[in-house]
């Protein structure tokens, strides 16, 4: 790459951090985003919940896959989504990234939330109990407790900044789970069953429940967007805000 390029690079992606382009392109894009997510969803849960047919060996049960797998593919996806506006934030300091970061962890950790739960519910009928103390099972509520820690310490600070770096730092720190969480069922002995849509060789699902999961599986990716870029413009919003009021208050002081 030649010196010129970088530059040139790195100027293209300081534009689309721009908070006030971001603004304007995400008003735009939010309220399809937001239809898109809602029109998938609703096809995917009536076809995923009454019309697909039950599993030949779960039966019914089969069906809480149709959330919680979206929602542990969410989980981590968003995580890794959070280590690169880390990355973008401590390196290239760039302010929607900070924002971005701070505003998805609530998104992130209810996602999870939604995942543990919706494991325990799928635990009870085919492992006899709500919870064990899986590989499998144990990293994600560690993927949760990262989620909301950053949560809670981007927002510990009266200095924005200073939270953000702190949150940055932690993000980065619990980037190492995400490929525990992926591989614990390779790489231990687990009772959580190993992957059985994303295999290189075939899906071990039939096409009648790989389909409806895989439209779930958009929808829930569209809709975490949709409250991804919503809650992203009213954190720039408040932070515009909170702008505006610092500087009335200085320019209120008595010289």
């Amino acid at each position: 790459m030649s010196s010129t390029t970088a530059p040139r690079g790195m100027a293209r992606l300081h534009m689309l951090a721009n908070p006030g382009r971001f603004m304007r392109i995400s008003g735009v894009v939010l309220p399809w985003i937001t239809a898109a997510a809602l029109a998938t969803l609703a096809i995917g849960m009536v076809w995923g919940l009454w019309l697909s047919p039950p599993d030949w060996q779960q039966g019914e049960t089969v069906r809480i896959m149709y959330v919680h797998v979206p929602m542990a593919w969410l989980a981590m996806g968003a995580y890794t989504g959070l280590v690169a506006l880390a990355v973008s934030s401590l390196v290239w300091r760039h302010p929607l990234a900070d924002v971005a970061a701070r505003e998805i962890s609530p998104i992130g950790a209810m996602v999870t939330a939604m995942c543990l739960a919706t494991g325990s519910l799928w635990g009870r009928p085919m492992w006899g109990t709500w919870w064990v103390w899986d590989a499998r099972l144990t990293s994600v509520l560690v993927l949760f407790f990262l989620w909301v820690g950053h949560a809670a310490l981007t927002r510990a600070f009266d200095d924005p900044d200073r939270g953000a770096r702190m949150g940055a730092i932690l993000a980065l720190i619990g980037a190492v789970n995400i490929p525990i969480v992926k591989f614990s069922v390779d790489w231990w002995n687990t009772l959580h069953q190993p992957a059985s849509v994303t295999r290189l060789d075939s899906p071990g699902l039939h096409v009648d429940i790989l389909y409806p999961l895989l439209v779930n599986a958009l929808g829930f990716t569209l809709a975490f967007l949709a409250l991804a870029l919503a809650a992203t413009r009213a954190g720039l919003m408040e932070r515009r805000v909170r702008a505006l009021q610092l500087a009335a208050a200085r320019k209120a002081e008595p010289q």
